[in-house]
């Protein structure tokens, strides 16, 4: 299924406008289909010997009206047609980039974030082209084709001999039905190699930072090299086809061109025509061959830019996972009390559970802890949570609410997240923390800041809060982004607040500080904390152990150390490890 219909939507929603341009252009060369008239006519005239000042001034002041005439009405049908192709790509991508953020996680996981881009910029151009380009060559040639003919008929031309003339252009169908499928399926070869360029071009960038540090630019450069050559192939091949398709009907135009001079002649000498009818002919013929020019850049661009069109179409078609009810309600101000009963869950594409008969309280104002092995599913438990991934039907409630039976909008407000990769958008400190509320007041941001342990660290900068940061928050170490990933999550101040493993990158005495003024500021609210490091759990009035996907243990820190489980055997290693780093420095 490939809806919505993209193109097909938009025509009609401005086909008033179009009209008008339309309108205007044919109106244009209908004017512009007299032009062989009056020069067959004059030539007769000049042939008869009649002709006189007055003669020479009319048919000046027929050629000036004609072309003055074309001129204004065809440059405004055309400009309003580039006007409306160019609002299309202005709709289209911001379509496009509202259907993005519609998306779920998992279409993210499968799907590059070059690939994404060669929808927003190769493929919403080209079906631009089309329809700019589209709209007014076929305009213009259908409409001179009809208008030429009409006039052939209008005029003294023996019949015959323009039905003699055309023959050539018979074959036109026919080329066209030969040529359309295969130029249509090349553009689509092109357009999937340039996706897969923009998509290594994008990873590569990215990366750019670990390719230096190993000195292995020679091998990222081949394998960009690689989708280069396949783009050259896919265009070539391409080119081969387009070229020789547009070649193709300008010649059999030339050669109607050609009969229409040796049979049209042949009559013009043995008297059966005149030289003014032979004139108006060959001027009526040329006439002809541009539109034709035109059609087969038409259709050579409708048919690239069609398989744009069924990207684009296929991409808006496709349905996210995580969807609302029509009746979703909103979260209550107040809920945060959370209940989790008999969850299990596995990733889509997975016959692997990574959660299993998960039941667990969060009273409002507590604070959880959640600990465990790499691969144990407690950021999976977070995603569900939050409904990056739909859990099932009533295991995950807030409240006295079914999380799948709210509003995504009001229960992600409900929640701050804090990852634990701390990603940063390429602007300023200060509107990275306040990316909840970009109209906080500065205390509110600096206080945020202050209790993420970032401040004294921002003030450092020259710029301070204004400090520009670089792609991904490059500008700062790998605690300071964490830290101020951190200060975003405080400054929403949420009723439920998820810290997850957000403290990894601090070191131990940050790591205190933070914690500490989190109990300060949450007391009464609550919170998750998910870490590898027992010390970030320590203060939670309830910690959970998980291990491959169930809960192995619960309790407070000193009911889990008295007991012999995983999580003594955590703190254990923990603390041996603790201990040799202060014995090496």
């Amino acid at each position: 299924m490939q809806s919505p219909r993209l193109l097909a939507g938009y025509l009609r929603a401005n086909w008033p406008i179009y009209a008008m341009a339309v309108l205007a252009i044919a109106v244009a060369n209908v004017v512009q289909s007299y032009y062989p008239r009056v020069l067959g006519d004059f030539t007769d005239t000049l042939q008869a010997g009649g002709i006189s000042r007055k003669a020479i001034v009319d048919a000046s002041l027929a050629l000036l009206a004609i072309g003055l005439t074309f001129g204004i009405l065809a440059g405004l049908g055309q400009f309003v047609i580039m006007w409306l192709g160019r609002r299309f790509e202005f709709v289209t991508r911001r379509k496009l980039f509202a259907h993005f953020t519609g998306l779920s996680e998992h279409y993210y996981s499968k799907n590059g974030v070059g690939r994404l881009l060669s929808y927003v910029m190769n493929d919403v151009t080209s079906v631009r082209e089309s329809i700019s380009m589209g709209v007014n060559h076929t305009t213009n040639a259908v409409i001179l084709i009809v208008s030429v003919m009409a006039m052939m008929i209008a005029s003294s031309i023996p019949v015959h001999l323009m039905l003699v003339s055309m023959i050539p252009l018979l074959v036109i169908p026919w080329v066209v039905v030969l040529f359309g499928p295969r130029i249509r399926q090349r553009s689509l070869n092109v357009q999937e190699s340039l996706a897969k360029m923009t998509e290594t071009a994008e990873e590569q960038f990215g990366g750019i930072r670990v390719t230096k540090k190993f000195a292995v630019e020679p091998i990222m450069r081949g394998r960009f090299g690689l989708t280069v050559d396949r783009i050259v192939d896919n265009q070539l091949r391409l080119v081969r086809m387009s070229s020789l398709f547009q070649a193709l009907l300008p010649f059999l135009g030339g050669l109607s061109l050609i009969v229409a001079i040796a049979y049209g002649g042949y009559l013009a000498i043995h008297g059966s025509i005149t030289i003014g009818s032979f004139v108006s002919l060959t001027l009526y013929l040329r006439m002809i061959v541009n539109p034709l020019q035109q059609i087969g850049n038409v259709i050579n661009t409708m048919q690239r830019s069609r398989a744009s069109l069924e990207r684009l179409n296929g991409f808006l078609s496709i349905v996210p996972d995580i969807r609302e009810d029509a009746d979703a309600k909103t979260l209550p101000p107040g809920a945060s009390g959370i209940r989790i009963r008999n969850l299990s869950f596995a990733y889509p594409g997975s016959d692997q559970e990574a959660l299993r008969n998960i039941d667990l309280t969060v009273e409002p104002g507590k604070t959880l802890g959640i600990i465990g092995k790499t691969g144990s599913g407690k950021t999976t438990l977070v995603k569900l949570l939050l409904r990056v991934y739909d859990p099932p039907a009533g295991t995950i409630r807030i409240g006295d609410d079914d999380v799948r039976a709210l509003t995504l909008e009001s229960l992600r407000k409900h929640i701050a997240y804090v990852p634990q990769d701390g990603f940063l958008f390429s602007t300023t400190i200060r509107d990275n923390i306040a990316f909840s509320d970009r109209g906080a007041e500065e205390d509110r941001v600096h206080e945020a800041a202050k209790r993420a342990q970032i401040y004294d660290n921002v003030l450092d900068f020259p710029d301070g809060f204004a400090t520009k940061l670089g792609e991904r928050g490059i500008t700062l170490s790998g605690g300071q982004r964490q830290r101020t990933s951190l200060a975003r999550g405080f400054l929403k101040d949420a009723p439920i607040l998820v810290l997850d493993d957000s403290v990894s990158a601090v070191d131990a005495v940050t790591e205190t500080n933070v914690i500490g003024k989190l109990r300060e500021q949450r007391r009464g609210r609550t919170t998750i904390i998910i870490a590898h490091r027992i010390s970030a759990l320590k203060h939670a009035d309830e910690i959970v152990v998980l291990d491959k996907g169930t809960i192995v243990q619960k309790g407070t820190h000193e009911q889990l150390m008295a007991q012999e489980g995983l999580y003594a055997s955590l703190y254990a290693i923990q603390e041996e490890g603790t201990r040799y780093a202060e014995g090496k420095s």
